[in-house]
């Protein structure tokens, strides 16, 4: 689950310089501080946050950033955070980011371009939920929760909410005002906490944007990753399906879906349209290369494909790989050396069963133990419910005026794309149907983009411009764009996202690897995007929340 990239490390100046009145640019109001950075070293009595700062340095800027007191501190009894306060462009607008996988490390936020005045103008902060783990957080033993339940609830759902009530009161203390906005944008499981503070916190942010989230979190931790495990290992403990195989599995997906869309343009647009049976590149009997499938692997690659389902044939969770993302199944389903040997799949999964996912007392599981059952899943819900960001019901969010901006990679091979489907179609018919929804929350699937980043065709997708467009401007986000980078930065191709279940389609003129040269059309068959699954009861529970 991809992190923010680090920055530069702080370096101390004299802090008096900061010392100004507010002044006026670019026809916005910034705020200059009212008080030296060091001034917020203390202890601030937030009520259910109380906020320890340890450490508030000013770090000069850079080519690329702006003057900023970097503040270092935590949340009783243990949620670190970090926050960074422009010194000289601050506009009035709060920015926090969510954290990927177990999280355990406090990433430091880089300041974003919200595509208003002033490039600095945000201010920033991240946390690492309350705990510490080991890093990358993908592969985190867990440990940490084994046996502290105020650690586990800091993780599933308190962190988030108390680092925003620390941040707006550390903000205040500044500049002698709270945020004129707040925004909040995570993906993995930072788009899960963004689900979360809407559905819980609904007043924390006014604008929030969720990437892939792991919002089904118990089934998706317990169930789908352990299936991911499971069914590509054989008998002899080592991966069925192997990576030199993916190539022409992946070019076979191409030669049979590229052009469902209309278009042959190396990329499958919408998954659902396309029908792929991975034994028509099966190798002939007695042998085995690169540009086949044995029968195993065939077999393998059909589960694959496939959601888990129960003993009665009941699907564990709502979707499984689509067609088209197999290149990014290394590394994830097959070990590779990054992984030291263990697919990530595993390795989340195997220290979630044995350290996360039950009551603490209870008997815990294993990849090895863990049955795809009823009764497995169900032993999931109690301790489940308590991360998940399945709750439909976000009237107070949006009677408070807020804007949610849901987004997912269609060929995500960490959490499936049709979760996320799911989930917006239960909650437009939980909130007056597809046209009142779309006035305050939008869903946009990105063809082709691996999990949170990265890609065949398009490598990167981030829609916070448009939603704080959305806040502030009241322009709701008709059209966004999918970049496509090769290793050296440079761009070959943008293609626009549109408000699901709207599609881009060609306009037949001009480069096909041209945002300009597409139309948004709807789908060319009703999809049936509610999956009946057995979770179809977890979306009434919020879960927990904190004061």
């Amino acid at each position: 689950m991809r992190r923010l990239p680090m920055l530069g490390v702080a370096a101390l100046i004299t802090a008096s310089s900061i010392l100004t009145a507010p002044a006026a640019t670019a026809g916005e109001t910034t705020f200059r501080p009212v008080r030296t950075c060091a001034d917020l070293v203390r202890t601030y009595d937030v009520p259910g946050a109380v906020t320890h700062v340890e450490t508030a340095t000013v770090v000069p800027a850079t080519a690329t950033e702006p003057e900023n007191c970097d503040v270092r501190g935590y949340v009783e009894p243990a949620v670190r955070f970090q926050l960074r306060l422009p010194t000289k462009t601050y506009a009035g607008r709060y920015l926090q980011f969510g954290c990927g996988g177990f999280c355990g490390v406090v990433t430091t936020p880089p300041f974003a371009d919200c595509g208003l005045p002033h490039g600095g103008d945000v201010a920033v902060a991240a946390t690492d939920d309350g705990h510490v783990g080991k890093t990358p957080a993908i592969v985190d033993d867990g440990k940490w929760a084994e046996n502290d339940q105020a650690a586990r609830d800091d993780f599933a759902f308190r962190a988030p909410h108390v680092v925003s009530k620390a941040s707006k009161r550390l903000i205040t203390q500044f500049y002698g005002a709270p945020p004129k906005k707040s925004y909040f944008s995570g993906c993995s499981d930072g788009g899960r906490e963004a689900l979360l503070l809407a559905q819980r916190y609904p007043r924390d942010f006014e604008g929030i944007v969720a990437g892939a989230p792991a919002g089904y979190w118990g089934p998706l931790l317990g169930v789908y990753q352990t299936w991911l495990a499971k069914v590509n290992t054989g008998a002899d403990g080592k991966p069925i399906l192997t990576e030199d195989k993916l190539p022409a599995l992946h070019a076979a997906a191409l030669s049979t879906c590229d052009k469902s869309d209309g278009l042959g343009d190396g990329a499958i647009d919408d998954p659902r349209t396309c029908r792929f049976d991975p034994a028509t590149i099966a190798c002939p009997p007695g042998t085995d290369n690169a540009g086949c499938l044995t029968a195993a692997q065939v077999e393998a690659t059909k589960k694959i494909y496939a959601p888990p389902t129960d003993e009665r044939g009941r699907k564990l969770y709502p979707g499984g790989q689509t067609v088209g993302s197999e290149l990014s199944w290394y590394g994830w389903i097959i070990p590779s050396p990054e992984t030291g040997g263990i697919p990530f799949a595993h390795a989340l999964a195997d220290n979630y069963l044995k350290y996360m996912a039950y009551p603490i007392g209870t008997p815990h599981s294993s990849v090895e133990k863990f049955g795809f059952t009823a009764r497995e899943f169900d032993r999931l819900t109690p301790e489940g419910v308590r991360s998940n960001a399945m709750s439909t019901d976000l009237r107070e969010f949006r009677r408070a005026g807020g804007k949610l901006v849901i987004w997912h990679g269609w060929a995500d091979q960490a959490i499936p794309a049709a979760g996320s489907i799911d989930y917006y179609e239960r909650l437009t018919r939980a909130n007056g149907g597809p046209a009142a929804t779309r006035d305050w929350a939008r869903l946009f699937m990105v063809p082709g983009l691996y999990h949170c980043a990265t890609g065949d065709k398009l490598t990167e997708y981030d829609p916070l411009k448009e939603l704080v467009s959305w806040v502030e401007r009241g322009t709701a986000p008709d059209r966004t764009i999918a970049t496509g980078r090769d290793a050296d930065g440079k761009v070959f191709r943008t293609r626009p996202v549109f408000p699901y279940p709207l599609q881009a389609k060609y306009d037949g003129t001009g480069s096909v690897d041209d945002a300009a040269n597409f139309v948004p059309v709807p789908p060319a068959r009703p999809s049936h995007d509610l999956v009946n699954w057995a979770g179809n009861g977890l979306y009434g529970k919020a879960g927990p929340v904190a004061p």
